[in-house]
């Protein structure tokens, strides 16, 4: 991963590197890239060029209008301060690191990008950008790097299904065998993809909702594994198509029913070492680990403007169905929104790392590691005291144990998160001023745009989006 932003001309070495990788790529048959990049909305927007103009795109970048910052997922506009006119131009820069042959697209390959101006300045609201300046700001500040990974979920529907209708291309039960069967030559496919794509998968299964799917990638970097979250959709819907499937990321496709998620696993590490094991602290914990668990617990209603940013978020976000909807912490709670996983004996100095769940699909995997890591760092910093621990479901707790624990219901509306979004200025320091208006505009936008919907003309608005 290119650790340096961009700069008119090309990072040192890539206008070369980009020339033999061009023709590397049209050696092996590869015609065209794929630019990536996900908006404010959490939608994964793209340009494309040739692969003979690889080399141009590495020195002076590819145009693209920054209105695409205010762009809702149903392709209407908001406006801020800064962004939604149709003045101005963007430069996207290819991560020639993260340059990937995609196996199930024959013919193209895709690389992420960063976006910069036409002046030469990092635009300031590239998501990527954010990210990479949050993981070395912590490195600097604190000595302390990251290992993460997002879970990706999504539903398999049928193709010939009347309109934008969701049939489960499946009929399976929950977790089981029928419904890998079912799915086995796409769910072969896939995997023989995202191998060769270089993409470490840990666990493929069958999930809780009818026709819905969980792949689990090996942890990296935050900024690797962001990009990951991104190709692995690529690769999922591609490998769909090419067997006649549709597949939905969205929150909820349906009004009721357990939903999609994207679950975020963090780490925190110092030398080398792993600071959620081995410690004196509950469940190996580090004194470090304990307060960045709880800076991420005291933040957790803001944050959900970045993690569950869609009207459809809020279909998925309900009690006793495992998104964990509650500020609450637990050692393997699955209810709880901040889930402990200290892996196996004999594993745990690598393994133990911190789940946050009420994060989903519709979120740009930047902002959302961003934010997570900046409330973190913020409770570590200020050695933040973790609360007791909850075990069970939160939502069986009587309502005067529940207020002495500091458990409380994260918001149910989009308008509510934004609320405490506003109202953090941690979260909108970590951003800047310029992505966090945007977050704003973008959100209130989406909650007016299904103003007078049901929950099923909800998730019928979101269901192909994502």
């Amino acid at each position: 991963m290119s650790e340096s932003d961009p700069v008119p001309g090309g990072r040192p070495g890539d206008v070369e590197r980009a020339t033999a990788l061009s023709g590397e790529l049209t050696g092996q048959g590869v015609h065209g890239v794929v630019l990536a990049y996900v908006d404010t909305a959490g939608i994964a927007r793209v340009k494309t060029v040739p692969t003979a103009k690889l080399a141009p795109a590495a020195a002076w970048g590819v145009g693209m209008s920054p209105v695409f910052d205010t762009f809702l997922a149903d392709d209407s506009i908001v406006t801020t301060d800064h962004l939604g006119s149709p003045d101005g131009d963007l430069r996207l820069f290819p991560d020639l690191d993260r340059l990937t042959v995609l196996a199930a697209q024959p013919g193209w390959a895709w690389a992420p990008v960063d976006r910069i101006t036409q002046e030469g300045a990092p635009h300031p609201a590239c998501g990527r950008t954010v990210l990479r300046r949050t993981v070395a700001e912590a490195a600097a500040r604190h000595g302390i790097t990251f290992r993460a990974a997002v879970e990706i979920e999504w539903v398999v529907g049928r193709d010939d299904a009347d309109g934008d209708a969701f049939v489960p291309a499946v009929s399976g039960p929950a977790y089981g065998a029928a419904r890998q069967v079912e799915l086995s030559d796409c769910a072969a496919d896939l995997l023989a993809a995202l191998a060769a794509q270089g993409v470490d998968v840990e666990q493929f299964h069958p999930e809780y909702a009818a026709g819905q799917f969980e792949v689990s990638v090996g942890a990296l970097d935050p900024v690797a594994a962001a990009d990951h979250s991104v190709l692995v959709r690529q690769t999922i819907r591609a490998v769909a198509r090419r067997h006649g499937l549709r597949v939905s990321f969205a929150p909820a496709v349906l009004g009721q029913g357990v939903g999609n998620g994207g679950h975020l696993h963090l780490s925190a590490w110092r030398d080398g070492t792993n600071l959620h094991a081995g410690g004196t602290g509950r469940y190996g914990m580090t004194a470090e680990a304990e307060s960045f668990v709880a800076g991420v617990l005291g933040r957790l209603p803001a944050l959900t403007a970045i993690t569950a940013p869609s009207p459809a978020s809020r279909l998925r976000l309900r009690p006793s169905q495992w998104a964990g909807v509650f500020t609450a912490w637990g050692r393997e709670t699955r209810e709880a929104a901040l889930r402990i996983v200290t892996g196996t004996t004999g594993v745990r100095d690598r393994a133990a790392n911190l789940e946050v769940k009420p994060v989903d699909l519709a979120a740009n995997p930047y902002l959302a590691l961003a934010s997570v890591i900046a409330a973190g760092l913020d409770g570590l910093s200020a050695s933040a005291p973790l609360p007791e621990e909850t075990t069970g479901d939160p939502a069986r707790l009587e309502a005067a144990e529940a207020a002495a624990r500091g458990v409380r219901r994260l918001p149910v509306t989009l308008t509510e998160s934004v609320a405490a979004f506003r109202s953090d200025g941690v979260l909108r320091e970590a951003l800047g001023p310029v992505l966090a208006d945007a977050v704003v505009a973008v959100r209130l936008g989406e909650a007016r745009s299904v103003e007078g919907l049901d929950d099923d003309g909800v998730a019928a608005a979101y269901r192909w989006k994502y």
